[in-house]
């Protein structure tokens, strides 16, 4: 699936069965809440914390799609067309950091 395929996927699905958008603001504090979820589960995963109960069931992949979905919501509901923004973006990041990371000591391979 493209990135304009899912944001129109989304759309549509919002359509049929969310009835409508929730408010901007609304989606960024789902948003938070998302990305909360995924930093949780990667203490869990990968970081020092122990799981509970109530963790084991969750997927990393599942919830990142969480973040993906309600990101997506929100740039459908403010008009951003995401291809063109990840391009544009992938265009600045590489004229600005096509040496930095490069020359960085701290992440070259041993």
């Amino acid at each position: 699936m493209t990135i304009e395929e899912a944001q129109s996927t989304i759309d549509q699905w919002i359509k049929n069965n969310g009835v409508r958008y929730f408010s901007e603001l609304t989606n960024m504090a789902i948003l938070t809440e998302e990305v909360g979820e995924v930093a949780r589960l990667m203490s869990r995963i990968y970081g020092d914390q122990s799981f509970k109960e109530s963790d084991q069931s969750k997927e990393l992949g599942d919830e990142i799609a969480d973040v993906l979905f309600v990101l997506i919501c929100i740039a459908n509901q403010t008009g951003v067309n995401l291809t063109e923004a990840l391009k544009k973006n992938l265009d600045k990041k590489t004229n600005r950091d096509k040496d930095r990371h490069k020359n960085n000591s701290k992440i070259q391979s041993k």
